[in-house]
């Protein structure tokens, strides 16, 4: 082989790894996801229950394991923290990367053992949006960042999601919602036209607390597995619309 001929063979081999390498840091995360939890003063004890068992058993379902390690390349990132009032926020599990299924054991553990932070306080859905924020800055360096905000009710008190979206570090977040069906009527057309956010959203509903593990399962495969089926899972009766943001 000649001189020209082993220049370019080298030039070639030096672009091939170059790709390859390229691939793997692409594929170190695939998605940082925090999820959010209400636990104002209109969620009961057992209700709370409801949703701490609910989230740990939607993580430890065969369904989300498997989108979880079996499906795009790379890592998901998981954080929770529960929020209610102006200051009454709490987390519960920090970045943890879901790289096996210990990680993922582990995880559920952390989840199924949580003890409630707040029990008293109002909804502030801005400032719980504005935590998640400050949370989701220390993440790992993922390809998406998705904030999944559940709750019972509207924001009453503090300042509301949009002062959020323009005074928080929201660029390239997307922020999706489960809404409890139950006491407050106005609660899904508040997430549907304050909460949303960034391209893709959705909203994703539970009818009652004893849906919401059935919910979260659903939201958590969508958003793990990245699909796009529109911005709304709808309740009877309502159309579906755009997200916020």
């Amino acid at each position: 082989m000649g001189k020209h001929a082993k220049h370019r063979a080298l030039v070639r081999l030096a672009c091939l790894l170059g790709l390859l390498w390229s691939g793997v840091a692409q594929a170190e995360c695939r998605l940082a996801l925090i999820l959010a939890l209400d636990v104002s003063a209109s969620v009961d004890a057992a209700e709370y229950d409801l949703q701490r068992l609910g989230l740990a058993a939607a993580l430890d379902s065969a369904d989300v394991r498997a989108a979880i390690l079996e499906g795009a390349p790379g890592d998901v990132a998981l954080a929770v923290y529960e929020w209610s009032g102006h200051y009454q926020q709490k987390l519960h599990l920090d970045w943890t990367l879901l790289r096996s299924h210990g990680d993922i054991d582990r995880a559920v553990l952390a989840l199924g053992q949580m003890k409630r932070s707040h029990d008293n306080f109002p909804t502030s859905v801005g400032q719980a949006l504005a935590y998640g924020a400050s949370v989701m800055e220390r993440s790992p360096a993922c390809t998406r960042r998705v904030i999944d905000m559940s709750g019972d009710g509207v924001n009453n008190y503090g300042f509301r999601p949009g002062n959020a979206y323009r005074h928080f570090p929201f660029r390239d977040v997307v922020v999706n919602g489960l809404v409890i069906l139950g006491d407050d009527p106005d609660v899904f057309a508040f997430y549907l036209s304050e909460v949303l956010h960034g391209p893709g959203a959705f909203l994703e509903t539970a009818n009652g607390f004893a849906d919401f593990r059935n919910a979260m399962t659903r939201k958590l495969l969508r958003e793990i597995s990245d699909i796009m089926l529109g911005a709304v899972h709808n309740p009877p009766g309502i159309a579906e619309a755009g997200p916020h943001g």
